[in-house]
């Protein structure tokens, strides 16, 4: 590989979340979704290039901030953006607020497909909507949408926005073309707004095609909205750029109105030259990226067909968030992690996706492989004793 994905790079010291108030010193943190590797090189050139211009004024993401995104989807999944579709904003999470802000009411209901994303449920919660749960089914180990329900769900007089991850965060599914298109028509059926949280599409292991939701046909895309991030593909979270993409002049204009009551929207000067750094020199890098971490997957996958045999793993074909099934131990999954913790692996509890997620737990294996392994060691050792 021409990249080192290998290297052991201390965090600690560097104000990461990620990182901070382990519970033990030598702890190994597989929790919050950023990774444990160097950025692109370009981007590291790009930043190191306007911190030394010294001024950190007002920024605007011009137009070869908006060429960046617009050519970045274009070559990499044949979907064809318009300059006026983006609007810049600090991530994902403040863009699915504006998005609230601008098109929805108190007591709307807006479905989520779970387990899902934790923070959808606090972004419905703040602008008194309600959840209104569509689960995903297990079908011989795989997740799958279950069509009849969303249909029924989609027809309640209430529901109006769904919130559809894909890539799916935590159990790694990456929707086929068909699915989303299934899903599509339902939503536009029953007059669902569709908001789109594809913030992982980058990040999809081998002979795996992500389909941007909006690209499927000119109504998908008038009914839609769809937020993206290079922050989880090339671990930029902390630089803070995001973008929505708003084909609707309509839907466009009360998101900038939503923007504004929220005060997100616009970003800093190093999110606007690390995203153009990303998207215009970064796709080598990415690709090996995803080839690594595809092998910490299958490195992952063969370790659990060992030592932990009873804890069935989802197949990951998008993010690099790992979906493990550990019901057989009967234990709430934040007590599971809470054990695990003490010895020395900080997980996510499935509990925190929904009730859906419980006893599951999700496990962040963008690390070097050497700390994965020691983490896996951990997890069986610690598994083990608790089985006993």
């Amino acid at each position: 590989m021409k990249y080192n994905f290998d290297e052991i790079v201390p965090r600690q010291g560097t104000h990461s979340l990620k990182w901070a108030n382990p519970a033990r010193e030598d702890e190994i943190p597989m929790w919050v979704a950023d990774m444990d590797f160097k950025t692109a090189p370009a981007v590291t050139q790009a930043l190191i290039k306007r911190a030394q211009h010294a001024i950190y004024g007002y920024t605007l993401p011009d137009e070869d901030y908006r060429q960046a995104v617009i050519g970045w989807f274009a070559r990499r999944h044949g979907w064809q953006l318009q300059s006026d579709w983006i609007l810049p904003v600090t991530g994902v999470v403040p863009a699915l607020a504006a998005v609230l802000a601008a098109v929805s009411r108190q007591g709307d209901k807006v479905i989520l497909q779970t387990p899902v994303y934790n923070c959808f449920f606090s972004v419905i919660k703040n602008y008194r909507c309600e959840v209104l749960s569509n689960p995903l089914r297990q079908q011989n180990g795989r997740w799958e949408m279950d069509f009849a329900d969303l249909e029924k769900k989609a027809a309640d007089p209430q529901a109006k926005i769904l919130f559809l991850c894909n890539p799916h965060n935590p159990v790694g599914r990456v929707w086929s073309a068909q699915e989303l298109y299934r899903v599509g028509e339902i939503c536009l059926r029953h007059h669902v707004f569709v908001v789109a949280d594809e913030i992982h599409c980058e990040l999809t292991a081998p002979g795996v095609r992500y389909t941007p939701f909006a690209s499927l046909s000119p109504e998908f895309l008038k009914y839609s909205i769809t937020c993206t991030s290079p922050s989880k593909a090339f671990n930029l979270a902390g630089l803070q750029a995001a973008n929505i993409f708003a084909a609707d002049e309509t839907v466009r204009e009360q998101i900038k109105h939503g923007l504004e009551k929220t005060e997100t929207g616009g970003i800093g000067c190093f999110g606007t030259e690390g995203l153009i750094a990303a998207y215009n020199e970064g796709a080598d890098w990415l690709d090996e990226l995803n080839v690594y971490l595809h092998e910490n997957f299958l490195f992952l996958k063969d370790f659990f067909a060992r030592r932990l045999p009873d804890v069935p793993v989802s197949e990951l074909e998008g993010t690099y968030l790992v979906w493990a099934d550990c019901r057989r131990l009967g234990k709430p999954s934040a007590w599971l992690c809470a054990q695990l913790r003490k010895a020395g692996v900080r997980i996510n509890p499935g509990a925190q996706y929904g009730p859906e997620g419980e006893g599951f737990i999700r496990i962040n294996i963008a690390c070097p492989r050497a700390l994965l392994q020691t983490a896996l060691e951990r997890l069986a050792d610690a598994w083990d004793k608790l089985k006993a």
